[in-house]
């Protein structure tokens, strides 16, 4: 390491909207108190960033983009005991304070801090400039996909030393959010129905989420008949390409006998929330797990909460508890019934980052990862 204030790291960044993203040598200052440095060994691609890039989540550039990555500590900031340089972990984009109201009430997904620390570090500042000096926002309070990130030690969750890195990135939103959906926020119970509306990262896990909380029946819906097929793989019993059916909830609610418990809608359209919640029997629960763009609107009927006492519900990041959450997930990889290896279609190198956004936004990977020298 550097005794310099700074650490020289390539980074991929979103210098404008709706453009390619741009690979870039920036600076990443060592940590400050309660701090730590990570030397990221990979970083996973996620439809989020993407999100960024295009304006559906309005992050202002120039920004360092990442938020689900896995590395090893190199440095550690004042009053930092829980962490050691050599310590293997994930990052974690929600920061997770521990004192406000939600994290009180075990909802730390909801931490108001995280709220804060959306383009910075939780005390406001940033931590990464580019070489002429200007400081760059990152994104969710991380800016993981570089080769180096100071994260706050609320960002950061530690696992074990040998589960390899690139599986265990995953973890950090992918895994989390699709399978904490099923888990945490529905808590999908053996012998239901479920039906799960977009089959890329988020809904592959939480079909495979489903499949491990034991329902009997798990409907994939997609536009892709490649996404189905892996779908399978993940665990769904039954497919449906949306793209051949006319009338797309008729034909689930048939497929279904009559409606499933539990749809999760992992796209983020306001027309296929309208879906999921359609496709519900009496008393089921609709989990809109995709993040939509600002402008876009849900429309269903209001008596039918009534009536039929259905639920429509919000999940995020998989109502994580992450240092409780992300330990369990890796135990369920190690007992080789949490599918991680088959998640990463493809890998790259940081200077193919453009190409692998590129693939991402053509729908070609369940999960794409960078993997850092």
């Amino acid at each position: 390491m550097s005794e310099t204030k700074y650490q020289r790291a390539k980074a991929v960044l979103c210098r404008e909207i709706n453009k390619p993203v741009v690979v870039e040598e920036i600076d990443v200052e060592l940590p400050r108190h309660g701090e730590v440095m990570i030397k990221l060994a990979a970083c996973g691609i996620c439809h989020s960033d993407l999100s960024a890039t295009n304006g559906t989540i309005p992050f202002p550039p120039p920004v360092v983009l990442g938020h689900e990555g896995a590395g090893v500590i190199v440095a550690v900031g004042s009053g930092v005991t829980e962490y050691a340089v050599g310590d293997h972990v994930l990052s974690s984009f929600v920061s997770m304070c521990g004192k406000c109201r939600y994290c009180q009430t075990g909802r730390p997904q909801l931490c108001d801090q995280a709220g804060k620390a959306a383009i910075s570090l939780p005390d406001g500042t940033l931590r990464t400039r580019d070489l002429a000096g200007n400081p760059l926002n990152i994104f969710s309070g991380c800016g993981v996909m570089a080769e180096y990130a100071t994260l706050h030690v609320d960002n950061v969750v530690k696992i074990a030393a040998d589960v390899p890195l690139d599986r265990a990135a995953l973890i950090g939103c992918g895994v989390m959010t699709g399978f904490g959906a099923v888990t945490n926020t529905a808590k999908v119970e053996p012998g239901s129905i479920a039906v799960v509306f977009g089959c890329g990262g988020v809904g592959l896990n939480a079909i495979q989420g489903c499949a491990i909380a034991g329902a009997a029946m798990i409907v994939a819906v997609d536009t892709s008949d490649a996404k189905l097929d892996m779908a399978r793989t993940f665990g769904a019993t039954h497919t449906v390409n949306a793209t051949a059916e006319e009338n797309l909830v008729k034909t689930v609610r048939k497929l279904t006998g009559g409606g499933s418990d539990y749809a999760f809608e992992c796209v983020g359209m306001g027309e296929i929330v309208a879906q999921a919640y359609g496709v519900l029997r009496k008393g089921g629960k609709a989990v809109v797990v995709g993040v939509a763009g600002p402008k876009d609107m849900t429309s269903i009927r209001t008596a039918s909460l009534t009536f039929e006492e259905k639920t429509i519900t919000g999940s995020y990041f998989g109502s994580a508890r992450p240092r409780e959450d992300f330990p369990r997930l890796i135990s369920l990889y190690r007992a080789k019934r949490l599918k991680l290896d088959e998640l990463i279609t493809r890998t790259y190198t940081i200077e193919e980052a453009p190409q692998a956004f590129a693939d991402l936004a053509a729908g070609r990977n369940a999960r794409g990862v960078i993997i850092f020298d």
